[in-house]
């Protein structure tokens, strides 16, 4: 069997650094090791003088390429835009209620709609458009404030009480809580559980009657099938934006709700309008 070789101090030179016994040698790096090192300064070197680099107070040193993929993105928008220029022309110039009836403008409509939407709807509505609670499912038929392509147009527009726009669609509901007493407010409840079909308490649905005409008739119809030009809800459908059961609705006479979707009139370009108001029309719940 072999000796292990014990090194002798002069085998190898030292950094004179030793701590318990250990002593750290002075052992050059190998040569592939430091021509890669080098390669790697003068690369960046290189990088920093051709492309964008160094950070400046509003923007950064633009290289001698002159390279930018902000610049990059908006030539390939620019060139889409381009393309789809004559097809756009077409749909501004044409009726919403008209371009079911070309196949080609109803692509484009739909193509164009469904990227908007997944855009800038989605995170509300869901990337199906099948709603959340508090946000309104879109394919279903159950409009509050209309589901023709005008009454979509204008809602996508002007937005639901989006203070910065004047036209926006807005109404609000009291909260019954600071009016009515418990006692009223639980009766009211079993009325509007009682006009949707569910299990209620039929004592209460007399006086909760009474107090939903004196209280909730005008916006909601003295039937509760809601006022679209209100934007009042229909109670008696049983399709519920924040939930139907006795908790949701007893909360909802209590403290009202107040939901707000953005005016999109001047985000969205005339023809990104035209194009989610047909796409939302079209899935299923458009009349």
């Amino acid at each position: 069997m072999s000796k292990k070789k014990k090194l002798q101090d002069e085998d190898y030179p030292t950094t004179g650094h030793e701590w318990d016994g250990i002593r750290e040698y002075d052992k050059p790096m190998p040569r592939w090791w430091l021509w890669t090192f080098y390669l790697t300064i003068i690369f960046s070197i290189g990088y920093v003088i051709a492309y964008p680099a160094i950070p400046l107070v509003n923007s950064a040193t633009p290289g001698v390429l002159k390279y930018s993929t902000r610049m990059e993105v908006r030539e390939h928008i620019d060139a889409v835009n381009a393309q789809n220029a004559e097809i756009e022309a077409r749909l501004l110039s044409t009726p919403l209620e008209q371009v079911a009836a070309d196949a080609d403008l109803s692509r484009f409509a739909t193509a164009g709609g469904n990227s908007v939407f997944k855009t800038y709807c989605a995170q509300c509505h869901g990337a199906g458009a099948q709603g959340f609670k508090g946000y309104p499912n879109l394919q279903d038929d159950d409009w509050l404030w209309g589901g023709d392509l005008d009454a979509i147009e204008i809602t996508i527009r002007h937005g639901i009480r989006h203070d910065a726009d004047d036209d926006t669609r807005y109404s609000e509901m009291p909260k019954f809580g600071e009016i009515l007493e418990e006692a009223e407010i639980a009766q009211l409840t079993e009325y509007v559980l009682s006009v949707s079909s569910q299990d209620h308490d039929s004592s209460a649905v007399v006086k909760g009657q009474s107090l939903f005409a004196d209280n909730c008739s005008s916006c909601h119809g003295e039937t509760a099938q809601g006022d679209r030009e209100q934007g009042a809800p229909n109670l008696a459908d049983a399709l519920w934006l924040y939930g139907g059961d006795r908790e949701a609705i007893s909360h909802t006479i209590k403290n009202s709700r107040f939901g707000v979707m953005p005016a999109w009139q001047g985000r969205l370009t005339e023809a990104q309008i035209k194009q989610v108001t047909f796409y939302v029309h079209q899935l299923g719940g458009g009349e």
